[in-house]
C-alpha cells in the first residue's frame, strides 16, 4: 500500500490533521463549540467556492474566509466564544452567500465546478500533492504545538473564566484564538476529508476521549489518538475497498469509537 504516493501523501496530511482535529476538538466539546465549528467548516466550503469563483488558489478562499469570521464570531460573542444567536446568524448569511457563488460558478465555462464543489463538500484526500501534503503537515503540527501551549491556561479559562480572569487569565483573548484553530482546523480538513464530514472528526474523538476519562491532558491524548487512529484506518480501509471513499471510512471509524466510548461509560455507570 505505502509503495503509492498517493496512499504516502495522505497519511502525511492526514497525520497532521488529524492530531489538530483531535487536540482542538477536545477543547471544541468541552467548551460547548461544537456548533462553532460546524459553522466554520461551512464557511471553509464557501470560502473555496469564492476562490474559484475568483480565481485564486482554493487556500486563500479557505483560509481567508475561515479565519475571518471566526475573528468575527469572537469579537460578537462574550468573553470571544460566540452564543448560539451569532453563529447562527453568521452561518445563514454566510450559506446563502454560498449558494449565490454555486450559481455563479456553474453558469461559468469551467468543465471542473462539479469537481471543485465535490471535492470541497467531501474532500479528495487521495488527490493530494507531495507540496499539499507537506502543508497540511506543517499546518497540523503548528495548531497542535500552538493547543498545548496555550492547554493550561485555556482549561482554566474554560473551566472558571472569572476566576481565570481574576488571576490575569487572558479570557477573551485565549477565546479568540481556540476560535481561529477551529478555523485553521475546518480549513485544512476540508480538503482532505470535506466540509461536510470534518466536523465529525472534530467532535467524534473528542466526545468519545470525554466519556472515557474526566482526566484533562489524558482526554486531550486520547482525542488526538483516536482521530489518529481513526484516519490511519480509514484511509487503510478505503485502499483495501476501492468503492468506499476515504472520508467516509474516516469518519465512520470515528462514530464507531465514540459510540463504543458510550457503551463503555453506560456499562462502567
Amino acid at each position: 500500500m505505502l509503495a503509492h504516493e498517493f496512499i504516502r501523501n495522505a497519511y502525511l496530511a492526514g497525520t497532521g490533521v488529524a492530531l489538530a482535529c483531535g487536540l482542538v476538538g477536545w477543547f471544541t466539546v468541552l467548551r460547548g463549540q461544537v456548533f462553532a465549528g460546524d459553522a466554520l467548516s461551512h464557511v471553509a466550503f464557501v470560502g473555496a467556492i469564492a476562490a474559484a469563483v475568483v480565481g485564486v488558489d482554493e487556500r486563500v478562499g479557505l483560509f481567508v474566509l475561515t479565519l475571518g469570521l471566526a475573528a468575527v464570531m469572537a469579537g460578537l460573542g462574550r468573553r470571544a466564544q460566540a452564543d448560539d444567536v451569532t453563529i447562527g446568524v453568521v452561518f445563514s448569511w454566510v450559506l446563502g452567500i454560498g449558494v449565490l457563488l454555486i450559481a455563479v460558478l456553474s453558469t461559468g465555462s469551467s468543465g471542473g465546478n462539479g469537481l471543485i464543489v465535490a471535492n470541497t463538500l467531501f474532500g479528495s484526500i487521495f488527490g493530494l500533492g507531495v507540496g499539499q501534503g507537506i502543508a497540511a503537515a506543517a499546518i497540523g503540527l503548528g495548531v497542535v504545538l500552538a493547543v498545548v501551549a496555550i492547554a493550561r491556561p485555556l482549561l482554566f479559562a474554560t473551566l472558571d473564566p472569572e476566576l481565570a480572569g481574576l488571576h490575569g487569565v487572558p479570557v477573551r483573548v485565549l477565546g479568540l484564538v481556540l476560535l481561529l484553530l477551529i478555523g485553521i482546523v475546518t480549513a485544512e480538513g476540508t480538503r482532505a476529508i470535506g466540509a461536510l464530514l470534518v466536523l465529525g472528526l472534530i467532535a467524534a474523538p473528542a466526545g468519545a476521549a470525554l466519556r472515557l476519562t474526566s482526566k484533562p491532558y489524558l482526554g486531550m491524548a486520547l482525542s488526538a489518538a483516536i482521530a489518529l487512529a481513526a484516519m490511519w484506518g480509514g484511509i487503510a480501509l478505503s485502499y483495501v475497498v476501492p468503492s468506499l471513499p476515504p472520508s467516509t471510512a474516516i469518519i465512520a471509524l470515528a462514530v464507531g469509537a465514540y459510540a463504543l466510548a458510550s457503551m463503555a461509560s453506560t456499562i462502567a455507570l
